[in-house]
Parts: C-alpha cells; structure tokens; sequence
C-alpha cells in the first residue's frame, strides 16, 4: 500500500523544498503556486484520484453480475490517469482493482499481457484490452438511465 504513496510524496517534498527556497530568497509572490502545483500533481498521481478500488475477485463477480469493465491499475501511472480523467463521471460505473494493493488483480494483468504487469488493463466480458481508448471504455459501458 505505501508503494502507492511514494510519487505523491515525493512530489509535496520536492514542491515543499523549492518553495521554500524561493520564499527563502524573496520571492514568496512565486513559492505559492510552484507550492499549490506540486500539490496538485500530487493528488492526481495518488489513488485519491481514482475511484474506491476492490479487489480483483469481487471485481469479476460484480461485473459477471452487472456487465461493467474491469480495470485494472496503479496510482502513478499517466495512462491510467489519463483514462481516468478522460471518463470523467463515468469512471465510478466501472470496478476498479488496483494492482499494488491486489496480488490477485497483479497476477491477472501478468498474465493477459505476457508477464508484464502494463496498466490500464481493462477486462471486458473475459478479454483484457491493454491501455484502450478511453472513447472505446466509455462505449462498453450500458447506457446511463434517464431521470
């Protein structure tokens, strides 16, 4: 679990000490939002940024049951960020299973992409898709229902 930390760390350390150099030597007006970025960049690369992960076997049983992707990830990744971002609202109609956290859900993508554990794997209906289109993820996913 900490493993997923480390990038997010680093970057509010890194951030911290450059700021703190700038306000050091005068120039407060330009340490705050190299600060605020760094904090930013932070969150996006932490699992803060993605949906509550499960586990990979409650994963295929939720989506046996519902019909919704599986995708598998790691914080720090810019695809999975990317995919992330790019479904926007829709992310949360997808299980998540992050592959640091989940020896099983890291096996699974070892093995759909020759021993590589490469992220996003996004498991539709059995098949694994290795970093698909976010377009393409968006498209497995039934229609929301209208209210």
């Amino acid at each position: 679990m900490m493993r997923a930390w480390i990038l997010p760390l680093l970057l509010v350390v890194c951030g911290s000490l450059v700021a703190a150099t700038l306000a050091v030597r005068g120039f407060a007006g330009a340490a705050v939002p190299l600060l605020v970025l760094f904090v930013l960049l932070a969150c996006l690369h932490s699992p803060l940024a993605f949906p509550r992960s499960i586990g990979a076997a409650e994963a295929q049983r939720r989506s046996a049951l519902d019909g919704r992707p599986v995708v598998h990830w790691r914080a720090g990744c810019p695809y999975c960020l990317r995919l992330r971002i790019r479904l926007g609202r829709d992310a949360g109609r997808l299980h998540w299973v992050d592959i640091w956290r989940d020896p099983a859900g890291a096996a699974a993508v070892r093995a759909a992409n020759d021993g590589n554990e490469t992220v996003p794997t996004v498991m539709v209906a059995g098949r694994a898709y290795t970093n698909p289109d976010p377009v393409w993820v968006r498209e497995q996913l039934a229609p929301r229902p209208r209210t």
